[in-house]
């Protein structure tokens, strides 16, 4: 079973595709997460972890 992250931990990885189109990077900027972290996505793919904005 896949490991689930809690929806107010952020993201700041600015090689992510999908960066532009999530809402963890969103929370990362605007100050709201309680956590940031860097997720595994890259140039070509998401990591996964991706929220819908």
């Amino acid at each position: 079973m896949a490991q689930q992250v809690p929806e107010d931990i952020g993201c700041n990885n600015p090689d992510c595709i999908k960066k532009d189109a999530c809402k963890r990077q969103e929370i990362a900027q605007n100050g709201t997460a309680r956590e940031i972290r860097k997720f595994g996505g890259t140039p070509e793919k998401g990591c996964g972890k991706f929220i819908q904005k």
